[in-house]
């Protein structure tokens, strides 16, 4: 059986030292986040993932879903358990007062749920996912929603999913077929089928509400291949009368079916059907058909929008299952090395007592655990600095505070989804390496960590789109502001740093990571208006050299930490002393990297598309 011990410690570094998070009481919710409260909230919610849900996690596994007459029944233990994290209030950190939530910012909740996903992946997915639904339908939902639909959500009495993938149609919103319909009374009458749906049905509460998109027909009750036809909508499984806020009769929403996948086998991925079901569009939805019998004209922005946010802040916590897969597997992995033996250190025996040392004392080994350990502390590093510019953008009092915060958030999310998750799923197979033969069977757990990692590099937006949107989007948004402002926090870490001699081993190789990326950058903005596949080829190479040098400048920082710390007596001299290990480590080992992914970047996309399409099936 694999264990799981949440890096508590880890986290108050970040939260008191690196981030401070004491100080911006400008802030709401940071204004009680002293050292004292925020070791409560992790010390609380470490014990119950390491105690409730951690045991769970080979259950679900084993078990899966099953799908009953209609109903989906989830792995034995789940509902009791969901149960107990609702009653907790572990699924409510976030939620706004109004709604019964403690309004903790999200620097606290994404570290909670990097906590809960190394625990079990499978099961955080059904109330993150509802966290984001009640989320979009608090912001964008009509008055009666936010009384009677939204607490429930909040409370775990309801759950909720996003419905976005169909069956033809993925990336591409505008090749979805499923359509609303406008009805008399306001509401809408939807028809389609979506795939993929994380907890799109269960056992574990008596309501879920789907948040839904989908087309509005013209008025030859066509569908346009057209984004501008692409709505938000909420559609419950049950309907909720709008004077009560009772469930009534049920909804045309059903399950088709549930998939048998690779890994995440106690999260229920349903094909769901929606026959006439009753939706209620979101974000300005009209209350009756106009004289003409078509569909009064508001805007749909602030629905779309809700919609746009809550698949952004998805794609956030999906990175953070990268890490957090890292975590649990190379914890499993060093433990492994520690008690494993096997042969003699290539520079003699290191316990000469008994008949073979552990692995730990091979180079290669160390390589493996190293890799992962310096990725998953780094990525945890940038991870939780840009959960604090989610609220720095939402509340800081400081405008220009905020607009930079809004603009490095934007460009660093698709970095932190599909580099995080790449990394993520390269760790595991490190520690499924480190395990040998018994990595490979079921007893020891890696191989599931293998198999849950890999949905991450997929869902919310596959890897390559991630790198695509990157470059073709994020790099040049509002004329390069985000990208220059990015540069210039580098540059300025950079030029204050390069004369202190101890930063030496930290700087020279940050300097010549960043160097390599602003290239990287400028063949880009050359070459890529002569032919736009320069840019799809580069884009992987740019997200690499992105996550290498991002993670190295957070190492950098944490290095600086560490050896202030160090110099005054401060702390625990063998965690910081490991700290400088570890961020040398990733800026000797995997900034060298950059040079190849920069050339790469550079060789354009000639090669890729010189073979015809039906050489391919050779």
């Amino acid at each position: 059986m694999p264990t799981y011990k949440a890096p508590v410690e880890d986290f108050k570094f970040l939260f008191h030292e690196f981030l401070q998070i004491d100080k911006r009481t400008d802030l709401p919710g940071f204004e009680d986040l002293t050292p004292d409260m925020t070791t409560a909230i992790l010390e609380g919610g470490a014990k119950f993932c390491e105690e409730v849900l951690q045991p769970l996690n080979q259950v679900g596994d084993e078990e899966g879903c099953v799908l009953e007459n209609g109903v989906v029944r989830t792995p034995k233990g789940f509902k009791e358990a969901f149960q107990q994290y609702c009653e907790a209030g572990w699924n409510r950190l976030g939620a706004p007062e109004e709604f019964g939530g403690a309004a903790l910012p999200s620097v606290i909740t994404f570290a909670f749920s990097e906590i809960g996903s190394s625990a079990n992946q499978a099961f955080t997915m059904y109330p993150g996912l509802t966290n984001a639904a009640y989320s979009a339908l608090a912001a964008t939902g009509e008055p009666w929603m936010k009384e009677h639909i939204v607490p429930k959500m909040v409370s775990g009495e309801w759950c909720g999913t996003m419905c976005l993938t169909e069956p033809h149609c993925g990336t591409d919103l505008k090749l979805m077929k499923t359509k609303a319909e406008l009805q008399e009374d306001g509401t809408y009458k939807m028809n389609g089928t979506k795939i993929f749906i994380s907890g799109g049905d269960h056992d574990m509460t008596d309501n879920i509400i789907h948040m839904v998109i989908a087309k509005i027909p013209d008025e030859d009750g066509k569908l346009q291949n057209d984004l501008s036809t692409v709505n938000f909508f909420m559609v419950p499984k049950f309907i909720v009368d709008p004077e009560t806020g009772e469930m009534t009769k049920r909804n045309g929403v059903t399950v088709g079916s549930i998939e048998k996948k690779m890994g995440i086998k106690g999260s229920a991925t349903c094909v769901m059907n929606f026959d006439d079901a009753v939706a209620y569009k979101l974000g300005g939805a009209p209350q009756k058909k106009s004289a003409d019998g078509g569909e009064k004209k508001k805007s749909k922005s602030a629905g779309m929008a809700g919609m746009f946010g809550m698949m952004n802040g998805a794609r956030m916590g999906v990175g953070i299952q990268g890490i957090a897969v890292g975590e649990v597997a190379v914890q499993n992995g060093a433990a492994y090395a520690l008690e494993r033996t096997a042969g003699r250190a290539l520079t003699g025996a290191k316990n000469p007592d008994a008949s073979a040392d552990p692995i730990i004392v091979f180079p290669d080994v160390r390589r493996l655990l190293l890799s992962s350990r310096s990725f998953v502390e780094g990525a945890r590093a940038l991870a939780m600095w840009v959960s604090m510019l989610f609220t720095v953008q939402q509340h800081s009092p400081d405008e220009k505070e905020r607009e930079e915060a809004a603009d490095l958030s934007q460009l660093l999310t698709p970095v932190i989804k599909a580099y995080f998750t790449d990394k993520g799923f390269e760790a595991a197979n490190n520690s499924m390496q480190v395990f040998g033969g018994h990595g490979y069977v079921r007893d020891h757990g890696m191989e599931q960590f293998v198999r849950d990692a890999r949905i991450n590099q997929v869902y919310e937006g596959a890897n390559g789109i991630q790198a695509l949107d990157l470059v073709a989007r994020k790099m040049s948004m509002k004329g390069g502001r985000a990208l220059m402002t990015y540069f210039g926090k580098i540059e300025a870490f950079i030029k204050e740093n390069e004369g202190n001699e101890k930063m030496k081993p930290f700087i020279e190789p940050l300097k010549t990571g960043y160097e390599r990326m602003t290239k990287g950058a400028t063949w880009l903005m050359e070459n890529a208006p002569k032919n736009y596949d320069n840019a799809g080829s580069a884009s992987y190479e740019m997200l690499n050299i992105f996550g290498v040098v991002t993670l190295g400048w957070m190492w950098a920082q944490m290095a600086k930490l560490a050896q202030e710390k160090l110099e005054a007596g401060d702390g625990n001299a063998d965690f910081y002393k490991r700290k400088l290990v570890l961020a040398k480590y990733w800026l000797e080992r995997e900034v060298p990297n950059t040079a190849a992914y920069l050339e790469r970047l550079q060789m354009g996309a000639d090669t890729l598309m010189e073979l015809d399409e039906d050489a391919f099936v050779a």
